[in-house]
């Protein structure tokens, strides 16, 4: 097991470090941009911070950080995982281990900076949750980054005083999708209800069973339903 800066570096962590120093040692330059996006590990220099998954180059290219998917923009902790990202990249030269690009054309990537993998780290302080369609060799420890946030109950994971008064009766996601809630925590709720994605649905919960219809919007190959009191704090959640 190594350690660098108190962080353990995983077998993936030692696979890029010693990518890293071969390069450094052959000379060669980390930043060579083809016009397409591959599979590479470069050194680039972050000139902005969108917000709290994807960060501008001084390329011009935008990269959006893999594995994870942080608040989106009017809820709670937005502001704080673009602060966090920023301590972190801004202005600085970082290494990114990326796959690929997406429809936005946007590279999809890991993020190291002083040894730091900072995808896993915004998930490690709750600022986020895991965000996958395929799984890839990082998934694991991703995986368990979430998972000590969730148990430790920080950031998106601070449970609401109401946490454990609402049960899921139905949750379809073949179409027509369903989801069906019991109320039982003794009032009406003003909620945000979340995929994995970035749907955001605010609904108000009688007391009782409420249930809602949707189309195309919960992912088959696994997906997970938040739902988040008035303050941002977690009422239920289900993977």
């Amino acid at each position: 097991m190594i350690y660098k800066l108190g962080f353990v570096l995983s077998f993936m962590q030692l696979k890029f470090v010693l990518v890293f120093l071969l390069i450094i040692l052959s000379g060669a330059s980390l930043w060579v941009w083809t016009g397409e996006v591959e599979d590479s590990v470069e050194k680039v220099y972050v000139s902005r911070v969108i917000d709290g998954d994807t960060i501008g180059l001084d390329s011009g290219l935008k990269v959006r950080l893999k594995g994870l998917n942080t608040p989106e923009k009017g809820m709670r902790l937005h502001g704080g995982a673009k602060e966090l990202l920023s301590s972190w990249v801004l202005e600085r030269e970082v290494i990114i281990e990326s796959f690929g690009g997406d429809k936005y054309g946007r590279i999809l990537g890991y993020v190291y900076v002083d040894g730091l993998l900072v995808n896993s780290e915004i998930l490690r302080k709750g600022f986020a949750g895991l965000y996958y369609y395929e799984r890839d060799p990082y998934y694991d420890e991703m995986f368990g980054a979430e998972e000590f946030a969730r148990a430790s109950e920080l950031g998106i994971w601070k449970k609401s005083d109401n946490y454990g008064c609402m049960e899921l009766v139905e949750f379809k996601i073949d179409e027509p999708e369903k989801i069906i809630l019991d109320n039982n925590c003794g009032s009406e709720l003003d909620v945000v209800i979340k995929d994995d994605a970035t749907h955001i649905y605010e609904e108000t919960l009688e007391e009782g069973q409420w249930e809602k219809e949707f189309s195309h919007i919960w992912n088959t190959g696994g997906d997970s339903l938040y739902v988040w009191d008035e303050k941002g704090l977690l009422i239920f959640y289900r993977y």
